[in-house]
């Protein structure tokens, strides 16, 4: 008899836990938990490209630093000079020769 009991109340158990977890699965499967669960992920990637952007950014600022400091160049954050440099890159880009052009 204390077998029976046993067995029926293990099985009872084994069952509810079951249930339960077959549940909170179908309700993380739902439309609407899915559509969450993805919008987070790319929330998430959406944060860590921007750091790694920030990471590149900052990498950049130091080694330009560090060759303008090797090349002997004082003024190298120097905001009129980056601004200046910045107007060139534009105006030679604009009136860059492209010899594919006269063909």
């Amino acid at each position: 008899m204390f077998r029976r009991t046993f067995w029926f109340t293990a099985g009872a158990a084994a069952g509810v836990w079951a249930t339960t977890k077959v549940n909170r699965k179908l309700k993380q499967l739902t439309p609407e938990s899915l559509a969450a669960q993805a919008a987070e992920k790319a929330i998430e990637a959406g944060h860590r490209l921007k750091d790694f952007a920030l990471d590149v950014k900052a990498g950049m600022a130091q080694r330009e630093a560090e060759l303008g400091e090797a090349l002997g160049l004082e003024a190298h954050n120097d905001p009129k000079v980056i601004e200046h440099r910045r107007v060139a890159a534009l105006d030679h880009n604009k009136h860059s020769y492209n010899r594919n052009e006269d063909h």
